[in-house]
């Protein structure tokens, strides 16, 4: 159980407050990481921060809109600032989804989708692989992709496209920060009822969909926890360039 103890490491989250993001978090945290809550919204983060601090666990809130490569950077240098070093660990969570058809999807609907889910995720990326070679440690880059990436689905044109994007990405950076010792895996989660889907998964149709799941249910937030820790911590020391699908089944479910 020691290759999974991340003490003395720093967590970053981006998206922390809510959803997975928020319970990557508290994963982390239990592991024994310190962990930054990156987001938007403050003082949801403040709030977590609290709680966690409460369960004797470090925590720090920083303010962090992914779209915003002035941004990104700042939060970096309050890392910095707050800890004497880079993030060890760095989950790339922010994520937004704008669904309908493709026919129908208007340019700035397509356009926040991947400023968000693409070009924020290269831009944490690059803003956290840069202070870890400065400071010449290694590290882990965690991605958050989705099943979408590999099998379609009707009206998320643009969320697919920015999974797929980013599952591929995943590997380019894994290829390039190798050299830094900077792994970069991925985490494709199936279905977990988040804010940006959950008044689909509670529809009719969502229903259909969990009875093909093999296992016939969405996940829990908790079920990510184990691949989450084994790319984050010295377990998966050998491992970059993986994307590990957490799925219940659901892509490998027959036609």
């Amino acid at each position: 159980m020691e290759l999974f103890n991340l003490n003395g490491k720093t967590a970053l989250v981006t998206g922390a407050s809510g959803g997975l993001g928020e319970s990557f978090a508290r994963a982390l945290s239990q592991a024994g990481a310190r962990v930054v809550l990156a987001a938007r919204r403050i003082e949801k983060l403040e709030a977590l921060a609290t709680e966690i601090k409460s369960q004797g666990g470090e925590a720090l809130a920083v303010s962090m809109d992914v779209t915003d490569p002035a941004n990104v950077e700042s939060a970096f240098a309050t890392v910095k600032e707050k800890f004497g070093g880079p993030a060890d660990i760095i989950v790339n969570n922010s994520g937004i989804s704008r669904d309908n058809w493709y026919t129908k999807i208007t340019e700035e609907e397509w356009r926040a989708v991947m400023d968000t889910n693409v070009d924020g995720v290269w831009r944490v990326a690059k803003a956290a692989s840069n202070a870890l070679i400065e400071a010449g440690k290694p590290g882990s880059i965690i991605n958050i992709a989705s099943i979408t990436a590999l099998r379609p689905q009707y009206f998320i044109s643009a969320y697919a496209a920015s999974k797929a994007a980013v599952d591929h990405m995943t590997r380019v950076m894994a290829l390039e920060g190798a050299r830094y010792g900077i792994r970069v895996n991925a985490i494709a989660p199936g279905y977990y009822k988040t804010n940006i889907n959950d008044e689909f998964l509670d529809s009719e149709a969502g229903d259909k969909m969990r009875k093909r799941i093999p296992m016939k249910r969405f996940g829990e937030h908790g079920e990510l926890a184990g691949a989450l820790l084994l790319l984050a911590s010295d377990a998966g020391s050998y491992m970059t360039g993986s994307t590990i699908v957490v799925d219940g089944g659901h892509t490998v479910n027959t036609l």
